[in-house]
């Protein structure tokens, strides 16, 4: 079910009405741990949200609707997160967003950032292939959470969060182009673990 914020209740919010505001931690608090943690990692996901909360509360009244609230909230949060991965030193490489990808097909993805042609399902029937998918997931959440800082923000805000690649980009701040670079090598090593299991078993 959809959260429609309406005029109604965001004045409330601005008027710093507790009730309004509890209602809307509730409903994107979640969201906005995948994207603090797609920048900084889980360890400080929590505590960089929780700031962001804190900046959120004492700037609605501020509030001036040049973006949807959502946007404004989760630029506040994806601020925070780089600010403090800045000051962490821990900033990727431009060298992880330039160049090509050799070896990997050009046509894997649409203009999109879509699949042109999606992975084949599994055919699971038994018990074991039950918890052989099951496996598979916690090798693909282990190689998600290894990689490089933007390329995890990127795929996390897209594939976890559904966001459009628009929104990443204005998130990141990164350009239209390094985004789906990003993307493109977070999928690219993610297929290559989910083949190198399906025929090892090994993640």
């Amino acid at each position: 079910m959809s959260f429609e914020i309406s005029e109604d209740f965001l004045d409330r919010l601005k008027s710093q009405d507790q009730d309004a505001f509890a209602q809307l931690v509730q409903q994107h608090h979640r969201q906005m741990i995948h994207v603090a943690r797609g920048i900084i990692g889980d360890a400080q996901a929590e505590e960089v949200v929780q700031e962001a909360w804190v900046s959120i509360y004492r700037n609605l009244t501020k509030f001036e609707g040049r973006s949807s609230l959502k946007t404004w909230m989760f630029t506040i949060v994806s601020n925070g997160a780089k600010t403090r991965l800045r000051k962490e030193s821990r900033q990727v490489s431009m060298a992880d967003v330039e160049g090509t990808l050799s070896g990997v097909p050009e046509d894997l993805f649409n203009p999109e950032g879509g699949w042109s042609k999606p992975p084949p399902k599994w055919d699971i029937n038994t018990p074991d292939q039950l918890l052989e998918e099951d496996q598979l997931q916690e090798c693909i959440e282990k190689t998600a959470a290894g990689l490089p800082e933007q390329q995890r923000a990127v795929f996390v805000l897209r594939e976890v969060e559904q966001q459009s690649l628009n929104e990443v980009r204005n998130m990141l701040d990164l350009s239209d182009s390094n985004v789906r670079v990003l993307l493109h090598r977070a999928r690219v090593k993610l297929m290559q673990v989910i083949d190198r299991y399906q025929e090892t078993g090994i993640c």
